[in-house]
């Protein structure tokens, strides 16, 4: 099966983390969703890479001593499920869970206030390298729910075999604790209705009322004081603290999507402590949130416009028979959402909000174009059926309208991550650049220059755009999708550039693209983790056509 990473889309806000927000949204884009995911044998030395005597380990910080130090006790993972459909999955013997504490804020270790981070692991089944830790993105997806998918896959590649599997839940997200919670479930239904497509004075600040309503929620739900420390910054710590608590001496990563902004904060902070990082999906670090939103936007457009080839030479395509003309033909039948939803079999509603964030997510992967191309006929036919479910998709909102809190915990991760836009007249520049990248996301009545939650946020950003310093970093591997909507295939040849590492070139068309079943890109990315094998020069993999 394959193991897709969606990252999120909310609003032409996009940033780092990985999508563009449908038009109208309030939000800022960016994310991931997981579908499914990848041989070798190790020989030599590698084998004591990982673990170890705590005495031969990194030098650990002496005031964190009590976190570094601590034993953990794991055990059944029943109760460590994020969502209902995880439980079961969860409850399969195969996998043990525990929490490891870390500091909430690291100026101030010994204040007493703690969060639990959330492991799931399965151990492995041969002779141990160490551990594998992964994250599949967002900022806010579950890696310990996303792992749990995984394990039988990468059980059946050699990956299991070599590693304990460990997913972690980043601070604020999943089964750590405290959760970031912003929105009640029928909030958040109530948001998916809303649609800010009026640019003038009053539009805006309707708008920017609706941002301030989020940031007061938020707060008021969560705490200024945990949502000042749930950023990147904070999360790499906690990666080093969660290193040393398994007891592994050097860290074996593998991030997707802003997986691997995690990956290369680690990198920066502990490059000391690397073992091997494999970073599929890349953030570039040094990009402005203007610049990295258009160019996320405009990756969307690449995506759409490639559906669009494929869908016009096929019968019964909505968008009629030449792509040139595809675009014009979607905003034909999507824009009239605008003022009239489509109706959707269980009473909801398709707004063109939502319609967008189900058309984007179909975007991610290209097997999913036979169902988008379903869902805008539909929608054509005033039935939003489809394009809903694929909405409720992305929202991790389950049959009976529970969220999970992915989407909040990106809102508040990407907040912090980098400086927001607090000049109205950035904003206005932002949203035009946007609808110039994205004409199929656009809704045609201009740009709606307004201010997105993290303009509101009560607590200031840590990181911000930079060039990484990573002196002593062993080499490490990047792979990037010439056809990723979400993460543009030139952030991956520029993130390997900065880090002086290894590059994957994989033709295709889809967000990410390791140890998810193709022989090519799979075995490149093994045989690095498990060997630390550097891929040749120029590396370049296709990937099969859905």
């Amino acid at each position: 099966m394959l193991t897709v990473m969606l990252p999120r889309l909310l609003r032409p806000r996009a940033h780092r983390p990985e999508a563009p927000a449908p038009a109208g949204r309030r939000m800022r884009p960016a994310a991931l969703a997981v579908f499914g995911a990848a041989t070798l044998v190790l020989v030599g030395a590698c084998a004591d890479a990982g673990t170890g005597d705590r005495s031969q380990a990194a030098q650990n910080p002496p005031e964190l001593a009590q976190f570094y130090d601590q034993q953990l006790q794991w055990g059944p993972c029943a109760d460590y499920a994020p969502t209902a459909a995880d439980a079961q999955t969860y409850a399969d013997p195969q996998f043990d869970c525990t929490r490891v504490t870390v500091p909430q804020d690291y100026a101030q270790p010994g204040d007493g206030k703690t969060m639990q981070i959330a492991l799931l692991r399965k151990k492995a089944t041969g002779a141990k390298i160490g551990s594998l830790f992964a994250d599949p993105g967002g900022p806010g997806a579950s890696g310990t729910s996303f792992v749990a998918r995984q394990a039988s896959t990468w059980a059946t590649n050699g990956l299991g075999d070599r590693f304990d599997l460990v997913g972690f839940d980043p601070r604020g997200t999943g089964a750590s604790q405290p959760r970031i919670q912003c929105l009640t479930d029928a909030e958040n239904d109530e948001e998916r209705t809303k649609v800010f497509a009026d640019p003038s004075p009053a539009g805006i600040a309707a708008a920017e009322a609706d941002s301030r309503q989020f940031a007061e929620r938020c707060t008021q739900r969560t705490g200024a004081d945990v949502l000042a420390n749930v950023g990147t910054r904070d999360v790499a710590k906690d990666m080093d603290v969660m290193r040393a608590a398994v007891g592994d001496q050097k860290m074996t990563y593998a991030g997707f999507s802003y997986g691997t902004e995690l990956g290369t904060a680690y990198a920066e902070a502990f490059p000391q402590n690397v073992r091997a990082l494999l970073l599929d999906g890349a953030i570039d670090p040094t990009q402005s949130t203007i610049d990295s939103t258009v160019k996320q936007n405009a990756g969307f457009q690449l995506a759409f416009d490639n559906f669009a080839k494929d869908c016009t030479s096929r019968p019964g395509c909505p968008l009629g028979t030449d792509p040139a003309k595809a675009t014009q033909a979607f905003q034909t039948i999507m824009r009239p959402l605008i003022d009239r939803p489509a109706r959707v079999g269980d009473g909801r509603i398709l707004s063109f909000s939502d319609a967008q964030t189900g058309v984007s997510q179909a975007l991610y992967v290209s097997q999913l174009w036979p169902a988008l191309q379903q869902g805008i006929s539909q929608v054509a036919n005033g039935n939003g059926d489809l394009l809903i479910r694929l909405a409720d998709l992305y929202y991790e909102r389950d049959e009976q309208g529970r969220y999970s809190n992915m989407l909040q915990a990106f809102q508040a991760i990407s907040c912090v991550n980098q400086p927001a836009i607090t000049e109205p007249s950035e904003a206005l520049e932002l949203a035009k650049r946007a609808d110039e990248a994205a004409p199929f996301r656009s809704t045609g009545r201009g740009p709606v220059g307004a201010r997105d939650a993290c303009a509101f946020w009560p607590v200031p950003p840590t990181s911000e755009p930079h060039t990484p310093k990573v002196d002593g970093l062993p080499p490490v591997v990047v792979v990037s999708v010439t056809g990723d909507p979400a993460t543009p295939y030139q952030a991956g040849v520029d993130l390997a550039q900065q880090l002086n590492g290894s590059l994957i070139k994989v033709n295709g068309n889809q967000h990410t693209a390791s140890l998810q079943g193709d022989a090519c890109t799979d075995k490149l990315a093994i045989d690095y983790l498990v060997n630390l094998t550097l891929p040749p020069q120029g590396a370049e993999c296709t990937l099969a056509p859905s």
